[in-house]
């Protein structure tokens, strides 16, 4: 319990660019995974799945969200352009987490959104005691539906973030974090 409370208190961010090789293999990535699933789901809907992006799919991703920054920014510079076609090649493994959230006659949408959320939470803690580093992000291109499209998101589907997932080159020096007196209430 001792070492369970110590990760989830002194967890962080690495940010992608600080992330190097060797990524979780196919055996670690699938128990991370099924960590990842093990949320709390009300109605047993698995209102989330999961995207693994390794390898040449990072590039073939990032053609994906480069060509639609140009689309929308004929001006770009080429530094520019490269900038967002390297944004999932930094860390060695990408999962990308949908939420399927949606109308249900019993289960509330707002309940399958959490739900979602700590999915990729759990991801993210689970790759974190196996030993990798992570960084939850979203950016400009989890909201955009041709990128969602390409990725093979269906129209009711959203994003929850991309987990990155690596070795930490350099662990960033921790950020302020919230005293518990600006945050707790006691009833």
């Amino acid at each position: 319990m001792t070492a369970t409370l110590d990760l989830l208190k002194t967890r962080r961010s690495v940010p992608p660019p600080l992330l190097d090789e060797p990524g979780p293999d196919r055996a670690q990535l699938e128990a991370i995974l099924t960590a990842a699933s093990r949320v709390p789901d009300h109605g047993k809907l698995a209102p989330w799945r999961f995207i693994v992006i390794g390898g040449e799919a990072r590039s073939r991703a990032g053609e994906i969200i480069a060509s639609t920054f140009a689309a929308d920014n004929p001006d770009a510079s080429p530094e520019r352009l490269a900038q967002e076609r390297a944004r999932l090649t930094h860390a060695p493994v990408v999962v990308a987490v949908v939420s399927r959230a949606g109308p249900h006659v019993k289960i509330p949408e707002w309940e399958q959104v959490l739900s979602a959320g700590a999915a990729t939470m759990n991801l993210v803690i689970a790759a974190n005691a196996a030993g990798f580093a992570t960084s939850w992000l979203t950016e400009w291109f989890a909201y955009d539906r041709r990128v969602l499209d390409a990725l093979g998101l269906a129209p009711t589907e959203k994003l929850a973030g991309f987990v990155h997932i690596g070795r930490a080159r350099e662990v960033p020096s921790d950020r302020p974090r919230p005293a518990l007196d600006d945050i707790v209430t006691y009833l």
